[in-house]
Formats: structure tokens, C-alpha cells, sequence
């Protein structure tokens, strides 16, 4: 590949995470929201790499031992794929996990409980300038299992299956806004048939990149539930249930992070 499809910044790092290769760890906690990130750093043991550039802030430390990034790509699976794609020139044998919010589709899953993708359907369309429509995005194995087995280990209700990645919030995913159309009013009651569990605006994206990279790249990912779209039921009602929610997904995703590292070196 010639390096001017790969733009640099004034430095040599790659232009949007303003990142090289030393700059992230092969394990990576994602998310779009960079104050999560922050969140997630707080628990590290140490800090050496933190780089900002406008949406996107990377932060690689160490966490009980073990080198751990966290990344913020802002909203969408095109800034995800940016993000992702620069990543794997920093180290392309990584590890993604993904740590998002999400809305439920089914009446059982309560807000503040956990949702684990197996598999993600691809309503957008970043993902087709890398893989064919019937391409199936799914999480690996070994991090959907990591992320269970740590959901359950501390205690977290979480439901693991299907999940629908769009790549808009409103009309997207099926929202009435004033002044605006919605071409598809009953597009949640449709997915809540199809058996999806929740809507999310990333997962996609790492799944269907990890899967078609020539770079030997893991993804998954877990989304915490902020509301469900059908009771409106909502951790929106209590600052304190949002806050507990991130905190217990945050857990979760460094659990996971240990669970995987403790295999990876049992199997090496």
C-alpha cells in the first residue's frame, strides 16, 4: 500500500487517533463516548500514552498488569471504522472490545442490565465498502465467552444475542421527531420480532472489519441498556442507576480483559 493512503500527521502518526505503532496495547477497551474512556483510564495503574484529536482519544496504560488502551471513536460506524482501521496500523494482532450503551428491544432486558452480541445485523452502510450484504458480523468466540464469563463471575445481569447496529439515532431506529420524517414507524416492533435485542450504533462495524482483516483481529463487545423502547423504562429516572450502569460495564469489560489475557498466555 502506498503511505499517502494512509495519512499522517505532522509527527508521522496516523492522522485521526494521531497515533503509532508503540502507541496502543494489543488489548483495547472501545467506546464512542470519550468521557467513558476517561472513566475506564482511572482504574489503570499507570498511564503512558494519551492522545486527543477531535472526537478521538486513545489512552494506553497498564491495568493489574497487563497493557490495556482505551479508545474513543465518537458516534457512528464510520468514525468506528476510521478509528478501527488506524489501530490495526499501531498493532495488527489487537484485541477490540467494545463498551457502548444501547436500547432494548425485548420487554424482559431491564435498563442498567448488560447485552452481549453474539451476532450483529448491518443497517448501515460503512460496512459494505468492506464486506458483501450477506456477510455475517460476528462476535469472536473467545471474547463473547470472556465477556460472559465476567458478567457472571461479578454479578451483572446481561442477555447475549442479536443486535442491530444502525447509523442513525432517529429515524434510524425508528423515531418520531417534530418537523422530520420517519419512513419506518414500525421498524422497532419488526426487530423485536426478528428476536434482536437491542439497538446500538457501532458493534457492526468492529465485528465486520475484524472479520474480513487479513490482520488476525478479535472483536466483541458488550452495551449497557439506558432504556427499553418498548416498557420506556429508563435509567434516564435515576442518576444513580446510570451511574452504576456504566461503572458495572466498565467492570465487566476489565474483567473480560483479564479472563482473555490469562488464556491467551495459557494457549502461548
Amino acid at each position: 500500500m502506498a503511505d499517502s493512503e494512509l495519512p499522517r500527521n505532522a509527527k508521522g502518526r496516523f492522522y485521526h487517533l494521531d497515533c503509532g505503532p508503540g502507541d496502543l496495547a494489543a488489548y483495547i477497551l472501545t467506546c464512542g463516548d470519550p468521557g467513558r474512556v476517561q472513566k475506564i483510564a482511572r482504574c489503570f495503574d499507570k498511564v503512558a500514552v494519551r492522545r486527543r484529536n477531535r472526537e478521538f482519544l486513545v489512552i494506553t496504560g497498564c491495568y493489574h498488569g497487563i497493557p490495556l488502551s482505551a479508545m474513543a471513536t465518537g458516534i457512528g460506524p464510520d468514525n468506528t471504522a476510521i478509528a478501527l482501521m488506524e489501530a490495526a496500523q499501531c498493532v495488527s494482532k489487537a484485541t477490540f472490545i467494545r463498551l457502548g450503551s444501547c436500547g432494548a428491544l425485548q420487554p424482559d432486558i431491564a435498563p442498567g442490565d448488560l447485552v452481549i452480541t453474539d451476532r450483529a445485523l448491518r443497517d448501515e452502510a460503512t460496512t459494505l465498502y468492506y464486506a458483501p450484504p450477506e456477510f455475517e458480523a460476528r462476535a469472536h468466540p473467545q471474547v463473547r465467552q470472556v465477556l460472559e464469563e465476567a458478567a457472571a463471575e461479578l454479578g451483572a445481569p446481561y442477555h447475549v444475542g442479536l443486535t442491530c447496529t444502525t447509523a442513525d439515532f432517529y429515524s434510524g431506529q425508528g423515531r418520531q421527531v417534530p418537523g422530520f420524517p420517519l419512513l419506518e414507524p414500525d421498524k422497532v416492533e419488526r426487530l423485536r420480532r426478528a428476536g434482536v435485542l437491542n439497538l446500538e450504533m457501532e458493534m457492526a462495524a468492529y465485528l465486520t472489519l475484524a472479520g474480513v482483516s487479513s490482520y488476525p483481529l478479535r472483536a466483541g463487545g458488550a452495551c449497557a441498556v439506558l432504556n427499553n423502547r418498548l416498557t420506556g423504562a429508563s435509567v434516564f429516572d435515576s442518576a444513580r442507576l446510570k451511574a452504576r450502569t456504566e461503572k458495572r460495564l466498565i467492570e465487566v469489560g476489565l474483567r473480560a480483559v483479564e479472563i482473555l489475557f490469562r488464556k491467551d498466555r495459557k494457549e502461548e
